[in-house]
């Protein structure tokens, strides 16, 4: 007899199924299902966002909803409250509104005549996000996640505050969302497009000065935060990230607290794993569709008995700001053993001694860092860390003997004391090759006001010695025997992270470096299916996507640039011709010598056409210090056929909190 799960359904596409709220609000669904789903019910699978399924995430959509799909599931790709073609207004992320909208879509969907009664919930990033926070609501048709670079801690683990430092992707992102949530519903979908358009341009909170009012770990951050109760959430749940990615400490902190759950980190970037890079990519749809079988159909797919962790092991490479590929090997629940090594006024050493070093960077430390969230797929990867490294406290080992398979999250433990009352400290973990050449293993960062903690920030005392403690990212690296290690410390590190209002010295007195080494060789490994998908997206390119980033220095000032223009290209859906383009711009400035000459500046430009109608946004933002107080400044801007229809400008100072 044919196995069921072998036979592939005929589907349809609904592009724009209405779910409508009980308070009257319109969500706009693109739906993929079995055409016989009214006769045979299917599990849904909902993934709810705010980047627009028309224009946004229809080419990832292409080649993941109707897989699943085709596999007997209703896959519904839903636009968050004023977004896409949904009506509405978002006032931030994450809100209580947000999830609230999805726990009611989940019942929904659980009582639609096609649906079994079993919800799924996928994403990556928002949606990998949100996906947890709905199933720590506890929905009851809500059986099954797959969350993808997520976090569990909205302050200590997103893009708005490392370590207590303030993150530049604060501002980033933030005009990131200030044009995507201001553009236009598709005017083939909703007769009504401008008004909801005019009111979205109106009303869209410019959100960088939400979230920079919250500059501790208040019950602002604790909302949405699951590890604030782990066991609420009683779904089960796949996590998966990539060490190329800003968000990979959630899957083994998921793994550790959450009863069943499994985790995959591979090597990527900012990506679904089945057309992720750098390669190898795996077979992450069939991975997904084991999870859903068993845990919305009771089909025996065996995912139960798998490795709680499948990690890939990279082997340790030159620096590169970009990789197509990383060598390596996947481990199937690595096991770890403690070595320490102690930071000495010598290096690195196996045994303790006298350590006294001076730390004071100059503020543009930081430059071969990378983007945080590497996601465009430009140059965006950390550079060979020697400039950065000559201007840091640097801590080298001796020779390898053997091989170090460092898995997991190294910790380092730091006597100091600051000459000022506000600093930080960035510390980044390098593999030193015989050359000289400098990669970036892991990093981490610490607000020195937060040394105890990031509910109850304190300033500290100059001249005082404190021990303090910061464990780096998760990683999964092999540095070759006859290779270094180095620990290199800064004050700071732009444009990561903004910089604290003085230029501090730190006086370093005492350290050790705790590693997690993994016997590679003894630990079993994985195999993955090869990567699948169905048919790509169909679409004419009218303008190429490019992507760069130049740093300048002006040879009269000293001041340092880093321009990034990401043109993410203009094209026409083959299906329903809609036009879509945009174009992202940068620039980060600041004065080796001067923390408050810190400034960024952002320009998003969205573009959309169907018809004779033409629509463009232009979104620019701005931020600057002083020694009290935070700076910001944003314009929006619309045009319909070349003609401006909206201008908005807002500006907001907001105090400076320890930091």
């Amino acid at each position: 007899m044919p196995d069921a799960r072998n036979t592939l359904r005929e589907i349809e596409e609904l592009p724009d199924m209405g779910i409508t709220l009980a308070d009257g609000c319109r969500l706009s669904a693109r739906v993929w299902r079995p055409v016989d789903a009214d006769a045979d019910p299917v599990p849904a699978i909902l993934e709810y966002l705010p980047y627009r399924k028309r224009d946004g995430t229809c080419a990832r959509d292409a080649l993941t909803h109707p897989y699943f799909a085709r596999r007997g599931y209703a896959c519904i790709r839903v636009d968050m409250r004023g977004n896409g073609d949904s009506d509405g207004l978002m006032t931030d992320e994450y809100s209580a509104q947000e999830l609230a909208d999805a726990v009611e879509v989940v019942h929904w969907l659980a009582a639609q005549p096609w649906c079994s009664g079993a919800v799924g919930m996928m994403g990556i990033s928002w949606g990998g996000f949100n996906s947890l926070q709905v199933a720590a609501l506890a929905p009851d048709p809500l059986k099954a996640i797959i969350t993808l670079c997520s976090t569990v801690d909205r302050f200590a683990d997103d893009i708005h505050y490392k370590g207590g430092c303030l993150l530049n992707e604060n501002l980033g992102w933030g005009a990131t969302m200030w044009s995507y949530s201001s553009r236009a519903p598709d005017p083939a979908l909703r007769p009504d497009w401008r008004e909801i358009w005019l009111d979205r341009l109106e009303h869209e909170p410019f959100l960088p000065a939400t979230w920079l009012r919250h500059q501790r770990r208040d019950a602002y951050w604790r909302h949405g935060s699951v590890c604030e109760d782990y066991g609420a959430i009683k779904a089960k749940v796949l996590a998966i990230g990539g060490w190329g990615d800003a968000y990979k400490n959630a899957v083994p902190q998921i793994v550790g607290n959450i009863p069943g759950s499994k985790g995959i980190l591979g090597p990527w970037v900012h990506k679904y794993p089945h057309f992720a890079v750098p390669e190898p990519r795996i077979g992450f749809l069939q991975e997904a569709l084991r999870w859903w079988d068993r845990w919305l159909k009771g089909i025996g797919t065996g995912v139960e008995t798998d490795p709680a962790s499948r990690v890939y092991l990279m082997d340790g490479v030159r620096p590169a700001r970009w990789y197509e590929t990383r060598p390596g090997r996947w481990l199937a629940d690595p096991g770890t053993r403690p070595r320490r090594m102690h930071l000495t006024d010598a290096g690195l050493s196996e045994t303790g001694a006298p350590l006294s070093r001076k730390v004071c960077s100059p503020q543009d430390c930081g430059a071969e860092s990378g983007e945080y969230c590497a996601i465009w797929l430009g140059p965006e990867l950390p550079g060979d860390q020697r400039r950065d490294d000559a201007l840091s406290a640097c801590f080298d080992s001796p020779p390898l003997t053997d091989d170090a398979a460092i898995v997991g999250a190294p910790r380092l433990r730091l006597r100091l004391a600051s000459d000022r009352p506000q600093a930080q400290i960035a510390v980044r973990l390098c593999h030193v090759h015989p050359d000289g050449a400098s990669t970036r293993i892991t990093y981490g960062v610490l607000n020195l006001s937060h040394r105890d903690g990031a509910a109850e920030p304190t300033p500290l005392r100059p001249g005082r010695e404190y021990d303090v403690e910061l464990a780096l990212d998760h990683i999964a690296y092999r540095v070759p025997a006859g290779h270094r290690l180095r620990v290199a410390a800064s004050t700071a590190c732009w444009p990561l992270v903004w910089p604290a209002p003085e230029t501090a010295t730190l006086t370093l007195t005492g350290g050790a470096l705790d590693l997690p080494l993994c016997d590679a060789a003894a630990t079993p490994g994985w195999t993955f299916p090869p990567p699948d998908a169905d048919a790509p997206w169909r679409s004419r390119e009218l303008r190429p996507a490019s992507h760069l980033r130049r740093r300048e220095t002006d040879l009269t000032t000293g001041t340092v640039h880093l321009a990034i223009e990401d043109d993410f290209g203009k094209l026409q859906d083959s299906d329903h011709g809609l036009i879509a383009g945009s174009v992202a711009r940068e620039r980060w400035s600041i004065h080796p010598d001067d923390p408050l000459s810190a400034r960024g500046t952002c320009h998003w430009t969205g573009e959309l056409e169907r018809g004779d109608i033409r629509l463009r946004t232009e979104a620019r933002c701005e931020m600057w210090s002083d020694a009290t107080h935070f700076h910001l400044t944003a314009r929006l801007r619309a045009y319909e056929n070349d003609a401006l229809v909206h201008d908005r400008t807002t500006t907001d100072r907001i105090e400076r909190d320890h930091l």
